[in-house]
Parts: C-alpha cells; structure tokens; sequence
C-alpha cells in the first residue's frame, strides 16, 4: 500500500477524533439543559408541593412505661433508679380502600413544562384495637396517653380545602404534625372512646397536590385502591404494580390489591428507621422525555461521522476522485451540528418535528455542499439519499428503545455488506495514489 493512501487513512482518522471535540460539547449541552428542566421541577415542588407520599389513617396510642434499672459501681454496690420511656403502640386498619381521581396540570419555570396534579381522595378502613387490661398496664407500670388518628403527608403545603376525617360517622377536628409518621396531621380520640378490645370506622376525603410523582403506602392487612385520571401516559412502579389497569389516549384506571402478609409496611413504620417504606408508586411521565432522547441520539454521532467518511474514502477510491481534509471536517461539522438544532428545537416544538426540522435542514445544506465537493448533482444527492436512510434508522432507534440492539446490529451488518459488496473488486495492494488536479 502507497504512501500516500496511507497518509490519507491517517488524516481521517485525525479528523474523526477531532470530531469527537464538538460531539463532546455537543452531549454536555444535552445533559446541562436536562439538569436545567430538573432544577426547574425542584423549583416548581418548593413553591407548589413536592411529590407526595401518604400514608394511613393509623390509630396511634403513645404511653409512658416505667423502667426500672439496677447499676452497680466499682466496689460492686448496686444502686436502683427509674426512669420514663415514650412509647407508642399502633393499630393498621383491617381492610384499607381508598378511590382517588388524579387531576393533571402544568406549571412552567422559563422553557420547562412541569407535570402537576390534584388527588381528589376519599380513604375507607377498619381499625381494630386490642389495649393491654387495666391489671395489666398497672403490672407493667404503663400510663396510656391520649390516642390520635394520624395520616401523614410528606408535602402538607399540598393539602387543598379543608379535609373531612370522620369516626363512626362523627366529624374530628384536624391538627398539624402526624406524631410518629412525621409530616401530616392528626385528629384527637377521646380516651374514654377506647375499650379494651374494640373497632372504629374511619373514613377521610381530602384533596392533595403535588408534583409529578404520587406514592400510597398499604398499611392496611387488606388494601385496596383504585385510581383514574386523564393522564394517557402513567408510569407505574414502587412495590407494588397494579392488579389491573385500563391505559388509552383518554387517561387511565388502575387497582391495586395488597396483602399485608405481602407488604413490610407495618413492620417499617413500627421500626425507629422509617425511611423506604414500602409503596405503590405513580409518575406523571412524559410521554417523549427530549433530552434523554437527544442524548441517546448523540451516542451514535460518532457512528454517523465514521459511515460517512468512509462513504468519502470509498467514493475516492473507486472514482479518483480526491477529497480534501477539510471537506471531510466540514461535513463532519455539519453532521455534529445536527444534535445541537434538535435539542434547541424539541424545547419548542414536539419531538418528532424537531427531529424532522432538524434532519431535513442538515440533509438539504450536506446535499447542496457535496454536489459541489464532488462535482455531480447527481452524486450529492446520492450522497444525501444515503444520509436520510441514517437519520431515519436513528430515529426508528431513538423510538424503538426496547429493540435498539437488535435494530442496531442490523443497521451495521447490512453496511458492512454493502461497503463489501462495493469495494469486493478493489486491489488494495494495487491501488493507485489519489492526487490532487493541477490547475490549467
């Protein structure tokens, strides 16, 4: 092989190593305006409400307990002290419903849509009880204080209205905090309310807002929840998927059926360490998340550079026909640039178009550049054949995630049999030097 070829190999090779510079580039955009849409949805939560997470409603008893404690010193004298420890028991409702409808909306920070909503709510349950007896609180030296029903929250800025908590049909007054749940509120039992061993009915409406993600906890030792909303585009995840779901254009309905013997909520929110807990989640994802998209997409840019240049070196070898090096940089340029107008556009317009605007813009502006490049209309419009068969595999690539490998290796198998097919005649021990015409 001449040296000259060799030397022309090598230029590429340079030259595809410098487009990875602008490609680089390119990705940190993609992923920098991602972080800006995240930073939008964290400023959307601290002035809105955060996503939400619920749990409840949990009949909470807290009681002191009378310790008794033996130390012994040095010299091996004991010494006998008390002291008072807070503690709490609570009871989970036997069979747990709730029926929610979730409105959807949007806030805006600058560019950025946020995806909020509104859980119009109505919670059922039993909650059965079993107190120690009156001999056995004395022999245990246990002093019950004022039970409470406590719902919690994570986001209390999210309630909307005035929630209704009843018990038995009466009405409680609410208050701030959820004792040991944390954020939330509580309603105040009656001591005098309580037997030993008994039950109550609880039935709670209210209303919540948050931002794009909702979280139920199964507390109850039978759950069951049903939920609607307009949204086309739900994302399902936690502990627990639905038992069944219903999904079209015109929103969504979804049932979950949770068994305690199935869920470690109790367990967790008896323990000190109650983050984690177990529950049912939903998003409000985007049906076309455009800069997970864009960045995908960036990951072939290289990919694309390389085809073409070898397109380039191939076209040279069979028609004579030099290409200079900053030709081929400029059109890897220009294929650089194409990820760069996607991201700028998908922030206005629908994906799709964005795609399509971008491709056809970069498509057109090659095509009437390499007609020139390589003195044929015809030839750049081959060329520009070429390049829109690339932008559509990507595409099909971009929205075929689950089958992006197998698509993938099809892509490059059936170029590397055309590039065969093309270049099976070639000698390359014979080739002949590729020079630049002299002038007149």
């Amino acid at each position: 092989m001449n040296r000259p070829l060799l030397f022309k190999l090598l230029a590429i090779f340079i030259l595809t190593l410098l487009i990875l510079i602008p490609l680089g580039l390119i990705r940190d955009t993609v992923q920098d305006r991602q972080q800006h849409r995240q930073d939008a949805i964290a400023s959307i939560a601290a002035s809105y409400a955060g996503g939400q997470t619920i749990t409840g409603p949990v009949l909470v008893v807290p009681y002191k307990i009378k310790i008794d404690e033996v130390a012994q010193d040095a010299e091996g004298k004991k010494t006998f002290r008390s002291r008072n420890e807070n503690r709490q028991y609570l009871f989970f409702p036997k069979d747990l419903q709730m029926q929610g409808e979730l409105l959807p909306g949007e806030r805006y920070r600058g560019l950025h849509k946020v995806h909020v909503y509104e859980l119009q709510s109505s919670f059922n349950g039993r909650i059965d009880y079993q107190l120690p007896s009156a001999a056995q609180l004395a022999a245990d030296q246990i002093t019950l204080s004022h039970p409470y029903l406590a719902i919690g929250i994570s986001d209390v800025r999210g309630l909307l209205g005035s929630p209704l908590l009843k018990i038995s049909g009466q009405a409680l007054a609410l208050e701030q905090g959820a004792g040991g749940l944390g954020k939330g509120m509580h309603a105040a039992l009656p001591q005098s309310g309580l037997v030993e061993n008994g039950s109550i009915d609880v039935s709670l409406a209210m209303t919540v807002a948050g931002t794009e993600s909702l979280a139920i906890t199964p507390i109850g030792d039978n759950n069951r929840f049903e939920l609607s909303s307009s949204w086309p585009h739900p994302q399902f995840g936690g502990s627990f998927l639905p038992r069944s779901r219903s999904i079209s254009e015109q929103g969504f309905r979804a049932v979950w059926e949770v068994s305690s013997l199935a869920s470690n909520a109790q367990r967790q929110l008896r323990s000190d360490d109650k983050t984690g807990i177990e529950s049912l989640d939903i998003q409000l994802a985007e049906p076309v998340n455009i800069y997970s998209q864009a960045d995908r997409a960036t990951k072939y840019g290289l990919l694309f550079v390389l085809l073409t240049f070898v397109g380039f070196f191939i076209f040279e070898m069979i028609k004579q026909l030099p290409i200079h090096p900053i030709q081929y940089l400029l059109v890897g340029l220009g294929l650089a640039i194409f990820f760069l107008i996607l991201v700028s556009l998908s922030e206005h317009i629908p994906f799709w178009q964005a795609y399509l605007a971008a491709s056809a813009a970069c498509i057109s502006l090659l095509t009437f550049y390499l007609s020139q490049v390589l003195r044929s209309i015809g030839r750049g419009l081959g060329f520009g054949a070429m390049l829109t068969m690339l932008y559509g595999t990507l595409y099909g690539l971009l929205i075929s995630e689950d089958n992006a490998l197998m698509l993938g290796s099809l892509m490059l198998f059936v170029i590397l049999a055309v590039i065969m097919i093309v270049t099976r005649k070639i000698d390359w021990y014979q080739t002949a030097v590729i020079k630049t015409p002299q002038a007149d």
